[in-house]
């Protein structure tokens, strides 16, 4: 028998962490067929009509005519019409008469709050004085998805998408109602007899989160708002001024975009006072599930040691080097206090620092800063023209 000098014994443990998705969409809304609150996943209009009706239906009296139907079905084909369009789409059948707006959406959405998805819409509801009072629908919606956002499961956080009334242009709807103004929620003034939640809802899932909304096509027919209208959704803008914004987009058709087409007109949250721009609120939810599902193989064996927090530090550069690399990030900095103290001198700290250390170790707690520059899209130009 040969005389082996060195054994080696491979074991391979690849670590994989858990990606979360960017554009799943949960629509809610009134049907003609299907069970009430039933979690149902749709891959296209068509298992849409056969779960929940189809959308219109001919009108008895009029053979040239159709009458709708399921508003749930109309949303959900209206969703599956944008490009590049939702990853995937859960529909719930709430209580309700069809077709017509959401009642109260409590039981559905309470069916939805484990689902993976990042946008809710309901269908057919625009945002009134009665949709949007804490009772409503859609003050409903907005509880829903700044309490699971906030403490759901990990990786649960989600935006709820509104549609104003047809051709409504004032901001006073939302503005000044605390539950309603949230950057948890994105709010559309529209023209069209479709459904703008729905249309603007697959639109945005369609583009990775850092990506800015403004001025992506949304595939829906609606009338431009006039330059007095758009003044009083955004405040109005001076030549070189910032964004304004009531925290209210709207869908424009701009004249210098050959082809015309209806595009959204901003990126606003429904918090221009926190974060202003749904991209924001959308990378800041990405890259804390990245750093999460990253470090969570830490917890329980790294130690509160100078190794042990080093390679912490590693595991978070290999999250953060490649949205660097990729220039969703511009730069970010990483500061472990109680590392700084354990690179130290152990001669040279104080009595406080070295308890600052000691509790670390006793607790098993270590604070963790992460500073991240992100550098946003351009949404203004201000260009003078010199003529000499």
């Amino acid at each position: 028998m040969a005389v082996r000098y060195i054994n080696v014994r491979s074991k391979v443990d690849m670590f994989s962490p858990v990606v979360r998705a960017t554009g799943n969409v949960a629509v809610i809304g009134t049907a003609t067929a299907g069970t009430d609150n039933k979690v149902v996943p749709v891959t296209d209009p068509s298992v849409a009509a056969k779960e929940f009706g189809p959308a219109t239906l001919p009108d008895p009296n009029d053979p040239n005519r159709v009458r709708p139907n399921s508003s749930l079905t109309a949303a959900l084909t209206t969703l599956f019409g944008q490009t590049p369009g939702p990853a995937q789409v859960w529909a719930v059948k709430a209580a309700g008469t069809a077709p017509g707006a959401v009642g109260d959406p409590t039981t559905a959405l309470a069916a939805i709050e484990e689902l993976d998805v990042q946008f809710v819409v309901l269908a057919a509801t625009p945002l009134d004085d009665t949709s949007g009072a804490d009772s409503g629908a859609i003050g409903k919606l907005a509880q829903h998805v700044t309490q699971v956002s906030n403490f759901g499961g990990e990786g649960k956080e989600r935006m709820g998408v509104v549609m104003l009334v047809k051709d409504a242009d004032d901001p006073a709807v939302v503005t000044g109602k605390s539950k309603l103004v949230s950057s948890r929620m994105i709010y559309i003034a529209h023209r069209s007899d479709d459904d703008a939640a729905a249309a603007v809802a697959g639109t945005i899932a369609g583009y990775p989160p850092h990506i800015s909304v403004l001025l992506k096509q949304v595939a829906i027919t609606s009338e431009p708002f006039s330059v007095t209208s758009i003044d009083k959704l955004n405040k109005g803008e001076q030549f070189g001024d910032p964004p304004q914004g009531n925290g209210i987009n709207w869908l424009a058709r701009p004249a210098l975009i050959p082809g015309g087409g209806v595009y959204l007109g901003e990126g606003y949250t429904g918090n221009p006072a926190d974060m202003k721009f749904i991209d924001v609120r959308r990378t800041v939810d990405d890259i804390a599930f990245k750093l999460k599902a990253r470090l969570i193989r830490g917890i329980g064996n790294l130690r509160i040691s100078r190794s042990g927090l080093r390679a912490l530090v590693v595991q978070m550069e290999a999250v953060l080097d490649p949205l660097v690399r990729d220039e969703v990030i511009e730069s970010y900095s990483i500061d472990i206090p109680v590392l700084d103290l354990l690179d130290g001198d152990p001669a040279a700290l104080t009595p406080a620092q070295l308890q600052i250390i000691q509790d670390a170790q006793a607790d098993r707690v270590a604070q963790i800063l992460v500073s991240v520059d992100y550098a946003g899209a351009i949404h203004r130009l201000a260009l003078t023209l010199n003529f000499t």
